[in-house]
């Protein structure tokens, strides 16, 4: 093996071990960036967030929780309207008054 090739090997090594000194290093601090994989579904978010009040909410209750729980913003329009076809259609949810949804019972859902 000539000189080249061992400082070639060498460097290799020493990159990998400046790797993992820096994972170690670097444990328990917050990622630097935002990983690029998908968020929660709006409705999964809603579903979590009537889930854990564990009784029905209006829409503006839902809306602020999401944002607390979650920090989602979301529009109040854009998920009555999704809400009210998972309702039409039997699934997820059920309307209970005028703008206010809980979650439909599993027992409540018609069979596929």
């Amino acid at each position: 093996m000539d000189l080249k090739e061992w400082a070639k090997i060498q460097e290799s090594l020493l990159k990998s071990q400046l790797k993992i000194i820096r994972q170690f290093l670097g444990e328990g601090e917050p990622p630097k960036f935002r990983p690029l994989g998908k968020g929660k579904s709006q409705m999964s978010i809603i579903y979590d967030v009537l889930l854990a009040a564990q009784k029905p909410l209006h829409v503006m209750e839902i809306i602020a929780r999401a944002k607390k729980d979650f920090n989602v913003d979301l529009d109040r329009d854009s998920i009555v309207s999704a809400m009210t076809k998972k309702v039409k259609s039997g699934r997820m949810f059920k309307r209970v008054k005028p703008s206010t949804f809980a979650i439909l019972n599993a027992e409540e859902e018609p069979s596929p």
